[in-house]
């Protein structure tokens, strides 16, 4: 009971952390019942699926499918920025967390336990949704952030090489974040390189983005 309690509150944490830095991102209005709601429901497949079935891959894939859905579905995001969002919030947050995990492995933290449970997974996902949350709160206050994409899905795009070229780099994404649990379970030794993979991919989303803000007139704050 106390694990599958403590799985729910930090992967609902986790979730709405990410919720959190897109919204930050894209100056989007936060909505705080519709974030916990998802991240609620997603936490709840998610358990279900790791301890019951033991399908950690497949959780991850369909993770990022209820992010996009909610994205699309819930918070009324135009399907093509839906995917752009998704793709540009998990490459975020990946980042942050391979980053954390490697240093946490370095330093042996990632395998603290306590009364004979594993404390490192929650310990990462802690410092992950703290990190990430503490980044939207930067952005908010310094009003940095995109312009471009609309929290209106009946609004008409005009989709031009840059969209396309965005579009391109949204669709690797899954590849990787199920590339990252991947090498975390198998060959560990390899994993230095997910957040080099992660910046690179993670600078050219946020250069295309900008190059788009400021092609349609909206400037970063």
């Amino acid at each position: 009971m106390l694990d599958f309690v403590l799985y729910m509150v930090f992967s609902i944490l986790e979730t709405s952390a990410m919720f959190y830095l897109a919204f930050k991102v894209f100056k989007i209005d936060i909505y705080p019942v519709e974030i916990v709601f998802a991240g609620l429901l997603m936490a709840f497949i998610s358990y279900f699926l790791r301890h019951d079935y033991e399908l950690v891959l497949t959780d991850v894939a369909i993770q990022y499918l209820l992010t996009f859905c909610f994205l699309w579905l819930l918070f009324k995001i135009h399907v093509f920025y839906a995917i752009v969002m998704t793709a540009l919030t998990y490459l975020t947050y990946m980042f942050i967390q391979s980053t954390c995990y490697f240093l946490l492995k370095i330093t042996g933290l990632y395998y603290l336990e306590l009364s004979y449970t594993s404390i490192g997974v929650y310990i990462l996902q802690l410092i992950s949704a703290m990190i990430a949350f503490n980044i939207g709160i930067y952005i908010g206050k310094k009003r940095k952030g995109f312009d471009f994409v609309p929290d209106k899905q009946n609004v008409k795009i005009k989709i031009e090489l840059r969209e396309i070229k965005i579009f391109i780099l949204s669709a690797p994404s899954l590849i990787f974040v199920v590339l990252m649990v991947y090498l975390t379970q198998k060959y560990s030794q390899y994993f230095f390189l997910m957040p080099m993979v992660y910046a690179i991919l993670l600078y050219a989303y946020l250069y295309l983005s900008y190059k788009k803000d400021r092609t349609d007139n909206e400037f970063i704050s």
